[in-house]
């Protein structure tokens, strides 16, 4: 019966992960791996709690560090998509690019 306790609160506070942002999935999942990590090299080194305590706050930082290159990288992406669409809608169809001229 406990079994089946801790089956269906995992289940329930893993439905409440559905609708989340890119920003929150990247947090939560840094946080529950560092703490998993701290967890296990604190549990060698003597102190398990200390560890994951640790190791959360360090995956934590890791996935929102993580999420802020994605999302800066997706939007260096989208600007240049921009400027080469509009540079190609304002140049000639078919037609070569100008020279190369040394100055």
């Amino acid at each position: 019966m406990k079994q089946f306790i801790v089956l269906a609160a995992c289940i329930a506070l893993l439905g409440g992960c559905e609708n989340l942002t890119p920003q929150e999935q990247a947090a939560g999942v840094g946080t529950l791996g560092g703490a998993a990590g701290g967890a296990v090299i604190g549990a060698l080194a003597g102190n398990a709690a200390l560890g994951t305590a640790i190791g959360a706050g360090v995956g934590l930082v890791g996935g929102l560090v993580y999420n802020h290159v994605k999302e800066n990288q997706q939007a260096d992406e989208q600007n240049a998509y921009s400027q080469g669409y509009a540079a190609g809608q304002h140049s000639s169809a078919g037609a070569p690019p100008p020279p190369y001229q040394s100055q």
